[in-house]
């Protein structure tokens, strides 16, 4: 998918929401554990009755092979579920990957090709060769992770290295590699403050935004800092819809959790003339 498309999306169901399917056996209703592929029903329920309301669905690929075989191909079976019924929506392998370079490439094809996800998370600590396989692919966007919304973050991401934070190196040294036009952005809803740093970096750039919510985030506060003309982000929510009840109507909880989020969304758009 390009990036045109994504923001035609965006334009179109007034909403940059992305739900996570962040699947626990332990949490999802009880009477999905009978079918051979409970995780894939869960989520083919989530997704039938949210994707007029979402323009991105996030597995995130933990949650999938924590369960072995069977987990990893309820993940195939999702993200071709998703590619067949509803190709409008963007897909994104929440993997955080990163590795030498033939390793990355290997990943890259693991995800683009074999899986057909639109993009995927990367972590940018082994530097370009790490990310620059993924990023020679058409059309797929490499997500990589710049400010995240967990504690640990202050660790690394916020030290300062000849008087600059590491996450701002890390934007400015990416915008430098070749096909960097296909990079994306994690940035975390917690760290809302920073995103009006972030953007004198990278104004054009897509942000994926996880930690609205349930984590502490703000989504007027993001908006304010963090959306550019084509919009620009893409906020993320996972527990707070996906976990909204555990009952057999659980996909209508879920949904009217989502739309909660995509009217205040359209406000948004419409507050600021998009």
């Amino acid at each position: 998918m390009t990036t045109k498309q994504l923001i035609s999306e965006i334009k179109k169901k007034q909403s940059f929401l992305c739900i996570g399917l962040d699947v626990d056996l332990n949490k999802i209703p009880k009477h999905l554990l009978k079918e051979e592929y409970p995780i894939f029903a869960f989520n083919k329920a989530i997704i039938d009755a949210t994707h007029h309301l979402t323009v991105a669905y996030k597995p995130n690929t933990a949650f999938y092979e924590a369960y072995g075989i069977k987990g990893w191909k309820a993940l195939e079976k999702t993200i071709n579920y998703l590619n067949k019924n509803y190709p409008e929506i963007f897909t994104i392998a929440d993997a955080k990957r990163g590795d030498i370079g033939n390793t990355s490439t290997m990943y890259a094809k693991a995800f683009f090709e074999d899986l057909g996800f639109d993009s995927v998370t990367v972590a940018p600590y082994m530097g370009k060769d790490s990310v620059e396989p993924f990023l020679t692919f058409k059309d797929k966007h490499t997500i990589l992770l710049a400010l995240t919304s967990n504690k640990g973050a202050f660790d690394f991401q916020t030290q300062l290295v000849d008087g600059k934070e590491i996450y701002k190196k890390v934007l400015e040294t990416s915008i430098s590699w070749k096909n960097s036009e296909n990079l994306m952005y994690v940035v975390g809803a917690t760290k809302a403050e920073y995103f009006k740093e972030i953007r004198k970096i990278i104004p054009n750039s897509f942000l994926l935004v996880p930690g609205v919510g349930i984590q502490g985030g703000n989504l007027q506060d993001v908006c304010k800092f963090g959306l550019n003309s084509n919009i620009g982000l893409l906020i993320n929510s996972s527990r707070g819809i996906i976990y909204a009840s555990n009952e057999k109507d659980f996909a209508k909880t879920s949904t009217q959790e989502a739309l909660k989020l995509q009217q205040q969304m359209k406000i948004i758009l419409t507050e600021n003339n998009i």
